[in-house]
């Protein structure tokens, strides 16, 4: 049987919260389009004629889900919060039905000719016919391989063809690309592509306003909602920055760009809504502040980190209650940082938002017993929660550290290093965020525990992020840093079959690796990255063993939530 290759639509940094900056949208080039023609190019339709079959990974990959509950106490919250929270869960599934076009067009067709009940629930889980976690291997006999450029770009488009387009909103995080009647490439705003939807999208936004108690929150909904209308997000970002009162919170909009594995230029569609935890939240004020002065104290040359973060940086704990869009597919994401705007970050830094619920259920389902597998017992007890939640909070400030711009006028990082940034970017937060740790128990600043507790943790939880595979810039980048430590004799495995954190050689592994990812940015060496991405963004045998003993123990690889306004009590 012939595999069909393509997808339901026309060949349709991260970033969202991200920036135009102070671009100026040209006239779009949609207006060549005839009605039935954006029909054809947004929606698409699939003739295969026939039901698609599953394949025998379904029954085998389902039950890799456990499920968690989310919920939230609000009887804190005003009135008007609680009616302005319905609005923002319709907004959110808009945020959703759009995410489903970026991936594969039109999902009614999709599930139109799915008939067996596991393969439609593996389907909504991935958004898709492709299994995030086992590298988006098709699921379906009839499906082909996953386009890199999901449905933002035609099918048939080539690399050389894109560059070649003399056009310079080609490379915007909020255009799709299409073909005009006569084949040419062209591009479309996400404005004017998904019209009918974010309309209603900023109606609702500005309704929500209208009962918002926090004048900051009122703000961001309404320029939150203009920028849904234009395309140009900076000053909804600035709004957000400013918006750090507010009991609810609200992520709305095209954000991170890995769903383009293409050339990682187009944002896509997704939505949080959370609900802020006080206590934790108290906890965490304080390490904003400190950004600069450690920053300063990088073990690396001074060009390599001129560029000093803001200090006014945010870092809050959340409930979550809502997930939608590119942050429900597959693995779901427990922090965020924000904005991805490099000039939003320069001149106020980002917020960090922690998602207890849903990162404490996967300690609890999924890394202790991991740990109980994978670790020897005298290290086991080092597996800790507030480790798990300190590496993955200071994950996202890692983001906000070290260089953003090239030291040689190679323009941005993210420029420079092109498809390949997003596997260095995240493998810098990664062991940034451990290099922060260090430094804040050694000054004191972190007193709870003890920092083997994070070191240890953090090597577990590389084995739980692992198990997503190594086809995301994640999952690359994990691949890396394990490697990298492998090499470095960070960690020991017995006859036994368990590893043993070497804790001083894991140190100074993580000090050099750091060291080598700020030397790539900041020279914008994307051959050099590109090299490294392809030889140890792989997952090793050795690796490969001891993950099939974890998925042969039965412990879940992720998670999926039971959702919605009725958890609320809405």
């Amino acid at each position: 049987m012939k595999k069909i290759n393509l997808l339901l639509g026309i060949g349709i940094i991260a970033i969202s919260m991200s920036s135009c900056g102070d671009c100026k949208h040209s006239q779009s080039d949609a207006d060549q389009l005839t009605a039935a023609e954006k029909e054809d190019a947004f929606q698409g339709n699939l003739n295969y004629g026939t039901k698609l079959t599953p394949t025998e990974d379904v029954n085998k990959r389902l039950p890799i889900y456990t499920n968690f509950t989310l919920e939230a106490d609000i009887s804190n919250l005003s009135e008007n919060q609680k009616k302005m929270l319905p609005l923002l869960f319709e907004v959110a599934d808009i945020m959703k039905d759009i995410y489903w076009q970026q991936v594969i067009g039109h999902k009614d067709s999709l599930f139109s000719i799915i008939d067996d009940e596991n393969a439609r629930q593996f389907a909504e889980i991935n958004y898709g016919p492709w299994d995030r976690l086992n590298g988006n291997k098709p699921f379906f006999n009839e499906i082909g391989e996953k386009p890199a450029g999901a449905n933002f770009y035609p099918i048939d488009m080539t690399k050389e063809e894109f560059d070649s387009l003399q056009n310079e909103d080609k490379t915007s995080l909020y255009t799709l690309l299409r073909r005009d009647e006569n084949g040419k490439l062209i591009t479309v705003w996400y404005h004017e592509a998904y019209k009918p939807q974010l309309e209603k999208a900023a109606d609702l936004m500005r309704k929500a306003a209208e009962l918002a108690d926090d004048a900051g929150f009122k703000k961001y909904l309404n320029m939150r909602a203009d920028a849904l209308l234009n395309d140009d997000y900076q000053a909804s970002d600035f709004a957000w920055m400013d918006m750090r009162t507010n009991m609810i919170d609200f992520v709305v909009g095209p954000i991170e760009n890995y769903e383009d594995a293409l050339y990682e230029y187009k944002a896509a569609n997704e939505s949080f809504i959370l609900i802020k935890d006080m206590a934790w939240s108290k906890k965490l004020s304080k390490f904003s502040k400190l950004l600069p002065e450690l920053q300063a104290g990088l073990p690396i040359e001074d060009e390599y980190k001129k560029d000093v973060p803001g200090s006014d940086a945010d870092m809050n704990a959340y409930e979550v209650v809502y997930y939608a869009g590119d942050c429900d597919a597959g693995s779901k994401t427990i922090a965020i940082n924000l904005p991805n705007d490099e000039e939003v970050h320069l001149k106020m830094g980002s917020r960090k938002l922690q998602l207890k619920n849903a990162m404490q259920a996967k300690f609890d389902k999924i890394l202790v017993p991991i740990s109980e597998v994978i670790l020897t017992e005298s290290q086991r007890k080092h597996v800790k929660f507030a480790a798990f939640f300190e590496n993955t909070m200071f994950h996202e400030v890692g983001h906000a550290m070290g260089i953003k711009n090239t030291i040689n006028d190679k323009g941005s990082a993210r420029e420079a290093l092109k498809e390949v940034y997003s596997s260095i970017e995240e493998g810098k937060a990664d062991i940034m965020g451990l290099w922060l740790v260090t430094k804040l128990y050694e000054t004191g600043e972190l007193t709870e525990g003890e920092v083997m507790d994070n070191y240890v943790t953090f090597f577990t939880s590389i084995f739980r992020s692992s198990r997503f595979g190594a086809a995301s810039s994640h999952g690359k980048a994990n691949m890396m840093r394990f490697n990298f430590f492998e090499d470095q004799g960070a960690f020991a495995k017995g006859e036994d079959g368990f590893y043993t954190v070497d804790f001083d050689k894991m140190q100074i592994a993580s000090i050099i690796i750091m060291q080598k990812i700020l030397h790539l940015q900041g020279n914008g060496d994307y051959e050099t990255s590109k090299a490294w991405v392809e030889s140890d963004g792989i997952i090793r045998p050795s690796l490969k063993a001891d993950l099939d003993k974890i998925n042969n123990s039965g412990i879940p690889v992720d998670i999926t939530y039971n959702q919605g306004k009725s958890n609320l009590g809405l």
